[in-house]
């Protein structure tokens, strides 16, 4: 049976559009890091080469071989973990623009990848398609643990009337945000679909009162 986060994982990523709490164990991804404005050109060539490795993942039985363990599966949808650069952090009154941004963009992998398999697609995708930026790709594990999500309907700049109630739901819960870091899961392809439209996971990790 073919394995959809979005029907087999919804409390992951399909969470309501007000907060809740949740425990996200264990994943795999290709990620990579950056700075800077996400509306710049420079943005969308991260993005397209986490895209390129996992198409590579998905379609691999095409070329005649199967990983071991491998099963049908939807390609995950982007994610980012946003905080602004260590830099902007030094600056009086917390203030900071977009270019002051940084990120670790990352495309979850199916369980049967292994670092030894990751690294084959890297290789694959270098021979292929030639790219610098592969050079700064990484493959690992992330477990975020307990958090505090929802979903927010609407434009990215509008997202923090929706970080507010998150906070303010978490205080009620006897609960303390970690940090300022927080991960966006994006559902909607923000080229295709209008701004009011977007749906986004914001998620971040919390810890007892």
């Amino acid at each position: 049976m073919k394995q959809d986060w979005k029907k087999n994982e919804k409390g992951i990523y399909l969470p309501k559009t007000s907060p809740e709490v949740i425990t996200v164990p264990a994943f795999k991804f290709f990620m990579i890091e950056g700075k800077g404005n996400p509306n710049d050109a420079f943005f969308g060539e991260y993005i397209g080469i986490l895209y390129s490795l996992s198409y590579a993942v998905k379609m691999y039985p095409k070329s005649g071989n199967s990983p071991q363990g491998y099963y049908e599966y939807t390609v995950y949808p982007l994610e980012g973990v946003w905080d602004i650069s260590e830099e902007a952090k030094k600056n009086p009154g917390g203030k900071f623009s977009k270019n002051d941004l940084a990120f670790n963009l990352m495309i979850r992998q199916p369980e049967f990848v292994t670092c030894d398999f990751a690294q084959e697609i890297l290789e694959r995708i270098r021979m292929k398609k030639p790219n610098l930026l592969l050079d700064e790709v990484r493959f690992g594990i992330i477990e975020e643990g307990r958090c505090v999500q929802m979903m927010h309907l609407g434009r990215y700049d509008d997202e923090p009337e929706s970080f507010v109630k998150m906070e303010a739901f978490t205080e009620k819960n006897g609960l303390r945000r970690e940090s300022k870091v927080h991960r966006e899961i994006y559902l909607s392809d923000a080229r295709k679909v209008r701004g009011d439209k977007l749906k986004t996971v914001l998620r971040f990790r919390v810890k007892e009162e």
